[in-house]
């Protein structure tokens, strides 16, 4: 497999804070960890990423949206590629996670587990401003397929992947690949069609469709 996402993060708290440069940077007193530092970059790339492109935001005025010096900034992050690469790694976390934390909270029950990230992806692409998937938007962008963008966007999906197939095995116990796919098909279309056609488009028939699949395998299991 490709570098895992807990690779890339963990990757991004391996080198010894710097105090004195953070101190520097803030023109003051104020000393950041290198966690805190990080998190300033990571929510500025995410910010300027959001409503424009990866590729359409230099560093220098990345580095200037976050107060913080240049220098710094390249101590945390050695390229623009490397950033692009930890922001989504960072954002793939926070979405599994929150997946994760479903899966407890429905553990016995994996049709509402499953149908419960179809819902989260119904919530994400229906509120304000949804641009669509920002793995896809952001990976789509390099060519290059080892890009630390392309590798951290393919890692969430085979994260995202492995979950859902657990779910369906559980559901039609020794068939749920294909019901896996099917539903990861039913979330990639509602993320392409809710960014290009809006929430009230295909959509926000994505729920309907996945229990409509979901009663079809277990009607043959």
């Amino acid at each position: 497999m490709w570098c895992t996402i807990p690779d890339v993060t963990a990757a991004l708290s391996l080198a010894p804070a710097d105090d004195a440069l953070a101190a520097a940077d803030a023109g003051g007193p104020v000393r950041r960890s290198r966690a805190e530092r990080q998190a300033i970059v990571l929510d500025t790339a995410e910010r300027l990423f959001a409503g424009r492109s990866s590729r359409s935001v230099g560093m220098d005025e990345l580095v200037r949206e976050t107060g913080l010096g240049k220098m710094t900034v390249y101590r945390l992050f050695k390229s623009k590629d490397d950033l692009v690469g930890a922001y989504l790694a960072r954002k793939a976390a926070t979405v599994l996670a929150f997946i994760d934390a479903e899966l407890v909270r429905l553990q016995g029950d994996p049709r509402a587990a499953l149908l419960s990230v179809v819902d989260a992806v119904e919530r994400d692409v229906t509120r304000t401003g949804f641009r669509g998937c920002p793995f896809t938007n952001v990976s789509s962008e390099y060519d290059d397929p080892q890009h630390p963008a392309r590798s951290a966007a393919a890692d969430y999906k085979f994260e995202l992947h492995t979950r859902l197939e657990r779910l369906a095995d559980e559901i039609v116990p020794g068939a749920g690949e294909d019901l896996a796919a099917q539903i990861h098909l039913i979330i990639d279309g509602m993320y392409l069609s809710g960014g290009l056609l809006g929430p009230d488009g295909p959509a926000a028939h994505g729920r309907q469709l996945a229990e409509r699949l979901i009663g079809l395998a277990e009607a043959r299991a």
